[in-house]
């Protein structure tokens, strides 16, 4: 009896079921995911202009947010730029102890970085509820401080998955998606640093 060999059509069984970039679907539901909410963003720096040509001063009760911590907040976001790309790196590679190692480092800076933002509204020299220039200034604070909080939360677990779970590749594919989505957070905040801190006094 001669046996034969059967050829499926379309056999994608030898493919591998993670990517890196591109070539992965979280990385295209992640973009996805940043380009709504840089819309929050967008609209909320739209409505801060708007309002202030309706003012005599910028901001229009009292000066504007001291410099301190947030500029020690976006010193600190820079340098968190550097272990967040060691971290891609090492995902890519599927360097499980460098993975291990920067994750811990990007959970340690963004609760050092939480902190500060704590400190930091206690220097915006304005109430949310005094005027509009206040309730725009408290809205993108708190909106930028939901979007930090929520990607040291999703740090944690994942942290914790590649220290006591196996690591296959789609979790190294996690670790990459996880720190691309810092890279929204730390450049939204360079660009609303500038916004809260410095066009007030250019303008003033």
């Amino acid at each position: 009896m001669t046996s034969r060999r059967i050829d499926i059509v379309g056999d994608v069984s030898h493919l591998k079921d993670y990517a890196f970039g591109p070539a992965a679907l979280g990385w295209w539901g992640g973009i996805g995911f940043m380009l709504i909410e840089g819309m929050a963003f967008v609209l909320a720096i739209g409505t801060y202009f708007y309002l202030m040509p309706f003012e005599q001063h910028w901001p229009p009760a009292g000066p504007p947010p001291d410099l301190r911590y947030g500029t020690a907040f976006t010193i600190l976001m820079a340098i968190s730029l550097i272990p967040n790309q060691l971290a891609i790196r090492a995902a890519q590679r599927m360097d499980l102890r460098r993975v291990q190692l920067m994750l811990l480092i990007m959970i340690a800076i963004g609760i050092a970085l939480l902190i500060l933002r704590g400190f930091e509204y206690t220097t915006l020299n304005e109430r949310w509820d005094t005027n509009a220039y206040g309730s725009i200034l408290w809205a993108i604070m708190v909106i930028h401080t939901i979007h930090l909080a929520t990607d040291v939360y999703d740090s944690l677990p994942l942290a914790a998955i590649v220290f006591f779970k196996p690591v296959d590749g789609r979790k190294f594919s996690d670790v990459e998606d996880n720190a691309a989505y810092w890279y929204f957070v730390a450049v939204s905040w360079f660009v609303l640093y500038v916004l809260i801190y410095w066009v007030p006094r250019m303008v003033s």
